[in-house]
């Protein structure tokens, strides 16, 4: 099964056991990684269509009154 190892084989070997035994929680702290980066992604996405949402719709067509107003006599 093992009869010649080459060296990229041997090299993704050590990789992959480097990453399983390789310090302390290395592949738990990149999958809290992975899944802290998808939580944020679905916040902004649901964030922009919220945002989308709040604004205004424009009000087209509607006059702007934009003669000033007379000073009002004191009483």
């Amino acid at each position: 099964m093992f009869g010649r190892l080459g060296p990229v084989e041997i090299i993704v070997i050590l990789a992959v056991i480097l990453l399983f035994f390789g310090g302390r929680g290395k592949i738990s702290a990149m999958m809290g990684d992975m899944a802290k980066g998808i939580k944020s992604f679905r916040k902004g996405m649901k964030d922009g269509d919220q945002a989308e949402e709040a604004t205004p719709p424009a009000m087209i067509g509607e006059p702007i009154n934009v003669t000033p107003e007379k000073e009002k006599s004191k009483a």
